[in-house]
């Protein structure tokens, strides 16, 4: 069988300058150029891949393509390229080795029941990639340059869109310090990839309601840090609460802020928000606390819906008298919580059918996936 290899017309400029290409990347060298582009393999438009839909859950699927550009200190990002997914090769004195320089940002392509290919807000991402990479002094890519990659990564890889309602296309955009440095510094160049995943739902309970755990003993971030920017070295550091958590069956954790112990923060990797009547409160996002798109975008939705909406301290103790708790994210979506347990007291809240937490996460579900009108220019169509 003849496998007969094709350009996507948008990215024929970006590969006419293939070559041969390696199975790892080499990023972090002396010079300034992205790793040579691989020929795209064409598959029919009602392909895809050999993947059961049906058992997708929230890990690691490689699939065929990833992004990479870079640019060097003082200069910008340009058009980057495609190459197959693979390893990538770095400096052991890397930046983002040796001093954590390094940032990353999650959204989401879906497909819609005629097959179309849709992002949802992917400009508040590149905006939310600039603010950190300031706060970070690192070089980042254009608002236009990451939506183009965003788009160019999901054609790319469109087989490994799920079918509609079995789930979406996990895009991870990477801004990276892969030039090398001893002393503690900027790296002298920066690397902009993306890879992709076929994912669902990122709890293991599924759409079941989440069991959460309030955190007194480790902080997530504390005031004047970098707890508003999303940072990878945000990260690993809930790991040791998050696995004593899970291991006495906990879902999650909630954290409180560092400061007085008395006000809620946020979840490991997603906002928090409560509800008692037609009231909503959310913690403000007051330079501890991610600014989360999705957080962003039910804020608006839910407003209008009619409910009142406060963005504020919400003091751990309100988490008794709520009627509803829910956990907003790019990966989670909109995700009920059932119980919470603080100082050995547990406390348990609505779900199911008629909840807040419903209808929110159907009207922002049903926009994302196209089958509810976007009257807010949130859609960005991918042809």
């Amino acid at each position: 069988m003849i496998q007969r290899i094709v350009y996507f017309p948008s990215l024929r400029k970006l590969l006419l300058r293939a070559g041969s290409n390696s199975a790892s990347s080499k990023i972090g060298t002396n010079n300034c150029f992205a790793s040579q582009p691989s020929p795209l393999r064409s598959h029919s438009d009602d392909e895809y891949a050999d993947v059961d839909w049906d058992s997708l859950g929230f890990g690691l699927m490689t699939t065929d393509y990833m992004y990479i550009t870079k640019c060097c200190e003082g200069q910008n990002f340009g058009q980057g390229q495609l190459s197959r997914y693979g390893n990538i090769e770095l400096s052991p004195s890397a930046g983002v080795l040796n001093y954590g320089q390094g940032l990353f940002e999650g959204t989401k392509a879906y497909r819609k029941e005629n097959g179309g290919l849709l992002l949802f807000r992917p400009e508040e991402n590149a905006i939310r990639m600039k603010i950190g990479a300031e706060r970070m002094c690192m070089a980042s890519p254009s608002i236009d340059n990451f939506v183009d990659a965003l788009k160019q990564t999901v054609l790319a890889n469109k087989r490994w869109v799920p079918p509609p309602g079995k789930g979406s296309l996990y895009l991870r955009p990477l801004l990276l310090g892969t030039g090398p440095v001893l002393g503690l510094a900027p790296a002298p160049q920066y690397t902009f990839l993306i890879f992709a995943s076929p994912v669902r739902n990122y709890f293991k309970e599924g759409s079941a309601p989440l069991n959460l755990y309030v955190e007194e003993n480790f902080d997530r971030a504390s005031s004047r840090g970098t707890g508003n920017v999303k940072t990878i070295s945000n990260y690993a550091p809930v790991l040791m609460a998050q696995i004593q958590a899970k291991k006495r069956g906990f879902s999650d954790v909630l954290y409180l802020d560092s400061a007085t112990k008395k006000n809620l923060e946020e979840v490991s990797s997603c906002n928090i928000f409560i509800a008692k009547g037609k009231c909503i409160s959310t913690p403000a996002t007051n330079g501890t606390i991610l600014s989360g798109i999705t957080r962003k975008s039910v804020i608006e939705i839910a407003r209008d819906h009619g409910y009142q909406v406060e963005e504020r301290v919400v003091n751990v103790d309100e988490l008794i008298e709520a009627d509803e708790v829910f956990c907003t994210g790019t990966a989670v979506g909109v995700a009920p919580v059932g119980s919470i347990t603080y100082q050995d007291k547990r406390m348990e809240y609505i779900t199911g059918s008629g909840t807040i937490c419903q209808e929110l996460n159907n009207t922002i579900s049903g926009i994302q996936t196209g089958t509810i009108e976007d009257k807010k220019g949130w859609i960005v169509e991918v042809d």
